[in-house]
C-alpha cells in the first residue's frame, strides 16, 4: 500500500516526500483500522478510509492559492470514483492551484449555478418579473398580460430552465398563432417574453438574451385604427342605446365612458370612493395612477350629465365598493369588455368599439375647435404638469370643466336630435 505524504515547508515552496502510487489492487483490498486512516497518492490526491463505516473517499489536499492555508477537497468515494478519475479530477484542481483559483470555491460556485439554472424555470423567472411589472400597469392589463403567457407560452415552455430556450425553439411554439392571423398576438407575446429575458438578463440568470432579434422571422401586423363612427352617427348610436335591451348598468357604464372620454378599463373600474363632491357642488372624478394607463392620477371634472348618472347608479350600487358592479357579483366590478359586448347587439360589429369612443369624442372636439391641450389632457395623454399654459392648475381644472360640460351638453342635443 502507498504511504502517506508528509510535507515540508522550505521558504514558500511546499516540498512533499516521494510517494509510491497507489494501485487498485491496493484500494479493493484495503481494510478499515481503527481509526481513520490516510493514502496519499501524490500531487495531493488522498484516499481516506473511515473507521466506522470502511467507506473509501478520494480528497484533494491543497495550499489555498491567497491564504497559504492547507485545504481539502472531496472528489467523490471509490469506486463510485476510480483511481482513473480521481487522479484526472486532482489534476483539474492542481491547475486551478496554479492559475491562483480555489478549486473547491470554484466547484462550488459552479454546482450553484448549475442548481440555479435548473430551477430557474421560464415560468418561475416570469413569476419574478410581475412582480415588478403589475406595479407599472393596470391591474386589468396586467391580468391580460399573465393569461397570454398562460395561454401561448407556459404550456410548452413554462418549465424549461430558461437558459435552455432558444430562438427557434421559441419561434415553432409561436408559429400556429401567426398562421391563424393573429399577428397582434405574436406580437404582443414576442414583446412580453423579451421583457422576462431581459429581466433575467439584468438579475445574473442568463448571460444573454437568446430571443432579441426573433419578431424579424414574423409577419408584422398592419397598422388598425381602432373601429368608431362619425359624428354624423352619433344620433343614431345613443336613441339605439337607451332603446336596445341591455341591463341598466351596461347602459349607464356606456354613457358614463362616453361622457368622461376614459378608456374601457378606467370606466369598468370606477369606485364610489373615487367620487369627489365640493361644496359648491362640483363634482370630481379621481382616478388613482395604478388604475391608470401611464401611471398618473387623472382628476374627470364631471358634466352635469355624468352626475346624473351617478344619481342613477347610487340606487343601484350606492352600498357597494364599485360603481358599475357586476351582476354575478355585485363584490366586484363588471368586466372591461362588458361595454364592447353590448355594443355588438347594438349591430355595431366591425362598426364601433368601446375604445373607439373616445376616438370619437377627439375627433369632434378638435372639429369643433376646441383647445387640443384640453382635448389631451381629457384624454389623459398629458400631464396636466406640462401642459403648454399660462394657467395655473386650479384655472387649468375649471377650463377643463367648461370643455367637459360643452361635450355632455353636445350629446344632450345629440340625444334629441336622434329622437
Amino acid at each position: 500500500m502507498g504511504i502517506q505524504s508528509r510535507n515540508t515547508t522550505i521558504g514558500d515552496f511546499d516540498m512533499p516526500r516521494p510517494v509510491t502510487p497507489l494501485n487498485d489492487s491496493q484500494i479493493k483490498k484495503a481494510k478499515p483500522k481503527e481509526k481513520d486512516c490516510v493514502f496519499s497518492d501524490g500531487g495531493g490526491l488522498q484516499l481516506r478510509i473511515r473507521a466506522s463505516s470502511g467507506s473509501k473517499l478520494w480528497n484533494f489536499n491543497y495550499l489555498h492559492p491567497v491564504t497559504k492555508k492547507r485545504m481539502n477537497m472531496g472528489l467523490g468515494m471509490y469506486p463510485e470514483v476510480s483511481l482513473k478519475k480521481a487522479r484526472s479530477l486532482a489534476e483539474e484542481a492542481r491547475a486551478k492551484v496554479a492559475e491562483g483559483i480555489d478549486p473547491k470555491l470554484s466547484r462550488d460556485e459552479s454546482i450553484r449555478t448549475q442548481r440555479t439554472e435548473q430551477e430557474s424555470t421560464l415560468r418561475k423567472v416570469a413569476e419574478d418579473w410581475f412582480e415588478t411589472k403589475k406595479t407599472k400597469v393596470t391591474d386589468d392589463y396586467a391580468d391580460d398580460i399573465w393569461r397570454s403567457l398562460e395561454l401561448h407560452v407556459f404550456p410548452d415552455l413554462g418549465k424549461k430552465p430558461i437558459n435552455e430556450i432558444t430562438a427557434p425553439m421559441f419561434i415553432q411554439v409561436l408559429k400556429p398563432i401567426e398562421k391563424s392571423g393573429r399577428l397582434e398576438t405574436v406580437k404582443r407575446v414576442i414583446q412580453r417574453v423579451n421583457e422576462i429575458m431581459v429581466f433575467a438578463t439584468n438579475t445574473g440568470v442568463i448571460q444573454a438574451n437568446p430571443l432579441a432579434g426573433v419578431k424579424a422571422a414574423f409577419q408584422s401586423p398592419k397598422k388598425q385604427h381602432l373601429p368608431t363612427i362619425g359624428k354624423d352617427e352619433l344620433p343614431v348610436f345613443l336613441d339605439k342605446l337607451q332603446n336596445t335591451s341591455v341591463s341598466k348598468v351596461t347602459r349607464h357604464l356606456i354613457k358614463w365612458q362616453l361622457l368622461t372620454m376614459v378608456r374601457p378599463s378606467e370606466a369598468a373600474g370606477a369606485r364610489w370612493e373615487e367620487i369627489e363632491r365640493l361644496d359648491n357642488g362640483e363634482v370630481n372624478w379621481i382616478i388613482p395612477a395604478e388604475r391608470m394607463k401611464k401611471r398618473r392620477q387623472h382628476i374627470v371634472p364631471l358634466p352635469t350629465q355624468a352626475i346624473k348618472v351617478l344619481d342613477k347608479m347610487k340606487e343601484i350600487s350606492g352600498n357597494r365598493e364599485h360603481i358599475f358592479i357586476s351582476m354575478k357579483n355585485p363584490n366586484t366590478h363588471v368586466n372591461s369588455q362588458t361595454a364592447n359586448m353590448a355594443i355588438r347587439r347594438m349591430d355595431y360589429k366591425d362598426k364601433l368599439v368601446s375604445h373607439g369612443l373616445r376616438a370619437l369624442a377627439s375627433t369632434i372636439l378638435n372639429e369643433e375647435g376646441k383647445d387640443p391641450d384640453l382635448i389631451e389632457s381629457a384624454l389623459a395623454h398629458t400631464d396636466p404638469n406640462q401642459i403648454r399654459s399660462a394657467y395655473n392648475r386650479s384655472q387649468y381644472l375649471e377650463r377643463r370643466r367648461e370643455l367637459m360640460q360643452w361635450w355632455g351638453d353636445y350629446l344632450d342635443n345629440a340625444v334629441r336630435a336622434g329622437i
